[in-house]
């Protein structure tokens, strides 16, 4: 389905919380003392490895915080696939205020391009077997929204943003509430008929006893293929299958053919390596 864009309400506040950090309290005193006033440049990022890009938005918004007179023509756009060499976009204008935009433009780029590229690896390694790649709330604090972003543009889909979302009983609440039974059983009791409830299990005897009470979504956890083969065929349709826990790209295939409905990770947000994103300085043809 179509990739949709974030509203910049969402974006300009990272950004210019990270132009803040870059900037301090006086500026870039390098370029200042380097490049004269008035000085116009062109610079182009381009992939340095194989990848996904994502966060094209918010090196446009990086820009344009930094200097409206900076324009960003794009040569690809979030969700697409880039070989080495390959150019991203190119920017033009002041090149004081070039240089100032530059690395909070290059760590976005950079950071959401390796979500993307490491959630497409997952995407690429599950083809055919009916299951979806989703993301957990294990993400960078404040950037949450945009890091989900990213997981949409490498072909996953999207876990809960909030705490506020759906009710998720983790074994911490299991514990705390004396069992399964109870704490699934209260849960029903406490939240409206449009509140998605999921649970986790990490027995298949934990798991029959929620199949009795019943809830939309199963979360199976730690488990090996063989035991959510036989999880799935116990849960035989009535709830979402969920699979987590230790998932890595030379995992996820028989974790797939185990016949979950989900796979959700949080290696794709937390540990995804950055794609290499180089920004160079390009001679203007008149």
């Amino acid at each position: 389905m179509p990739l949709t864009p974030l509203p910049k309400t969402i974006i300009e506040p990272a950004v210019r919380r990270a132009l803040a950090e870059d900037l301090g309290e006086v500026g870039d005193i390098t370029s200042n003392a380097v490049i004269a006033p008035g000085h116009t440049a062109q610079v182009v990022a381009s992939a340095r490895q194989p990848g996904i890009i994502a966060g094209l938005d918010c090196a446009e918004v990086a820009c344009a915080l930094v200097d409206p007179a900076i324009t960003m023509t794009r040569h690809v756009e979030d969700g697409n696939a880039v070989t080495p060499g390959a150019r991203v976009a190119t920017f033009h204008g002041p090149s004081r205020s070039l240089m100032v935009a530059e690395r909070t433009a290059l760590n976005f780029l950079g950071h959401l391009s390796g979500i993307a590229t490491a959630t497409a690896g997952l995407v690429r390694a599950i083809d055919g077997t009916g299951a979806a790649i989703a993301c957990t709330r294990k993400t960078t604090p404040g950037l949450r929204a945009l890091e989900k972003y990213a997981v949409r543009a490498g072909g996953g889909v999207n876990h809960r943003y909030s705490l506020a979302d759906a009710v998720l009983i983790k074994d911490n609440h299991i514990a705390i509430a004396g069992g399964v039974t109870p704490a699934l059983t209260s849960a029903r009791a406490n939240v409206g008929h449009m509140v998605k409830i999921e649970i986790e299990v990490d027995t298949l005897e934990q798991l029959a006893e929620v199949l009795e009470i019943g809830a939309d979504a199963v979360l199976l956890d730690n488990m090996s293929p063989t035991t959510l083969r036989e999880a799935v065929a116990m849960i035989d349709g009535r709830a979402i299958a969920e699979a987590s826990g230790g998932i890595t790209p030379s995992s996820v295939r028989a974790v797939a053919e185990a016949g979950v409905d989900l796979i959700s990770s949080g290696w794709i947000t937390h540990s995804a390596p950055c794609l290499d994103i180089g920004l160079d300085f390009v001679p203007i043809v008149s």
